[in-house]
């Protein structure tokens, strides 16, 4: 059984840190892509970045527009875990978390099209940025 469990959520000021974690069991890091997906209170869940590697060298990020330069996903097959390092948090990244996977694709801009399908998710995390 496939399971992920998301930590690292918290309450930061504006300007600050926060780096998420994404454990996953029950799964092979080189069959899949996973990543990141956030629901802010009243809006759409969106995709924030994603990442996958078929050979566990040479690995396929993605980022939203709104957090390229700001946030880096990376991924640890060996402790079946990916990471995202949040810097220069501003306030309308307040939202739940999500971490999610998807069997047999590779990381892309096609990310945050595919919420709606995606079948494993996390329980998510809570990230609140005050200004």
């Amino acid at each position: 059984e496939v399971q992920l469990v998301e930590s690292g959520g918290g309450l930061v000021q504006a300007g600050g840190s926060l780096r998420l974690s994404c454990s996953a069991s029950g799964l092979t890091f080189a069959d899949y892509a996973i990543g990141w997906f956030r629901q802010a209170p009243g809006k759409e869940r969106e995709g924030v970045s994603c990442i996958s590697s078929m050979d566990g060298s040479t690995f396929y990020s993605w980022y939203v527009d709104s957090v390229n330069g700001r946030f880096t996903i990376s991924s640890d097959p060996a402790k079946n875990t990916v990471s995202l390092q949040m810097n220069s948090l501003k306030p309308e990244d307040t939202a739940t978390y999500y971490c999610a996977a998807d069997y047999g694709t590779l990381c892309g801009s096609g990310w945050p099209t595919i919420y709606k399908i995606l079948e494993l998710w996390g329980q998510g995390t809570l990230v609140t940025v005050s200004s």
